[in-house]
């Protein structure tokens, strides 16, 4: 329900601090980005010098900080999305709709699952060009990303089908419209 407190459970609360702790991980990780390509820039532009490492480690915090913060946008139901028609439909029409919205997210996370299942055990072992570290250790926030994502959806559905609010948790509280308050 819109406005009101989520039901408290350990399990609501855990997944909810873990997507939490994903946006500051992210945020550190869009720092470190950031640091890394200014050192990039300053290092050619200035000593002449190419640094395949922060290339490489710039580009695992980029992969990291979008798939760590992700499980947080889909708990609130943020991310990006033409709610054109759900916005204008009545509750039980919404409620439906969002319902189709996470059972989709929730399939979409079940094939990056499997995915990974498919593709860390062979490409795993090789290491990345510079850093010189294990792909599944540079795929590991794009993995653990992939299952609080699938853990979230999972939450939601199951939340939506005993008829309460799927975003209570995360919150993110909705006016009498849906849209957030």
């Amino acid at each position: 329900m819109p406005g009101t407190s989520p039901t408290k459970t350990p399990g609501r609360a855990i997944l909810a601090r873990l997507t939490d702790a994903g946006v500051w991980l992210g945020m550190a990780l869009l720092a470190l980005m950031a640091v890394l390509v200014v050192l990039q820039v300053a290092a050619r532009n200035f000593m002449d010098l190419g640094l395949p490492w922060a290339d490489e480690l710039a580009r695992f915090a980029c992969i990291g900080m979008v798939f760590v913060t992700i499980p947080a946008l889909a708990g609130r139901q943020v991310m990006v999305a033409v709610t054109m028609l759900p916005d204008m439909a009545k509750p039980k029409p919404r409620q439906f709709m969002i319902l189709l919205a996470d059972l989709a997210t929730l399939a979409f996370a079940a094939l990056m699952l499997w995915s990974f299942a498919e593709f860390l055990p062979r490409a795993g072992k090789f290491l990345t060009p510079a850093l010189r570290v294990p792909n599944w250790v540079y795929y590991s926030l794009a993995l653990t990303g992939s299952l609080f994502l699938c853990a979230v959806a999972l939450h939601r559905v199951c939340g939506a089908l005993r008829r309460r609010d799927p975003s209570a948790a995360f919150h993110d509280y909705r006016d009498e419209t849906g849209q957030p308050t």
